[in-house]
């Protein structure tokens, strides 16, 4: 099977990149100073798309949050929670580090509690008793045209939070709580 060079360059960038070297990419850096931040996303269960500008420089646009948080709610019951706009940046930082044109697409934002007990309860587990989901610092995604694994490997250089891979399900999490993997 011959090899994909545009894949095979990234898996060299990401594998020679180190924790420190993604942190302060100057890619990064420079796409975060002063410049509009935005997130693209496709939500694989309401069928909804969005880009949304959701901040400029190191300023939050509360009303770009808004719309966010309104796109990320819980599918089940329709409750909207208050996402963490760090999750946002993860989000741009890692499309950034991986050159990627797509929007995400979304599994999983926010989760009301009830929801998260339902789905703890009828999954036979992997939905955690106090997952950061209810409080809006937790998203599962995955992006096409990018591998699982590079996402997974993009997420994890950055230091910035919690990172899950779930291959079997076709997604990576992500989220601003204390730097894990699993």
């Amino acid at each position: 099977m011959k090899s994909n060079p545009r894949i095979t360059h990234r898996r060299q960038f990401l594998k020679g990149l180190g924790l420190a070297a993604a942190v302060a990419s100057p890619v990064v850096a420079r796409a975060m100073e002063g410049a509009e931040r935005v997130v693209a996303l496709d939500h694989t269960h309401t069928h909804e798309q969005i880009r949304q500008i959701y901040a400029v420089g190191d300023r939050y646009l509360p009303q770009g949050l808004d719309v966010l948080n309104h796109f990320l709610r819980d599918h089940y019951s329709g409750d909207v929670g208050q996402m963490d706009p760090q999750l946002f940046d993860q989000l741009h930082r890692v499309r950034l580090l991986l050159g990627a044109r797509m929007p995400y697409q979304v599994i999983s934002g926010y989760r009301s509690p009830r929801t998260n007990e339902h789905l703890r309860q009828t999954r036979g587990g992997g939905v955690a008793t106090r997952s950061l989901h209810m409080d809006g610092r937790a998203i599962d995604v995955r992006l096409p045209g990018v591998p699982l694994a590079e996402l997974r490997d993009a997420a994890l250089s950055l230091q910035a939070g919690g990172v899950g891979y779930y291959h079997g399900e076709q997604f990576v999490h992500l989220d601003t709580g204390r730097v894990r993997r699993w």
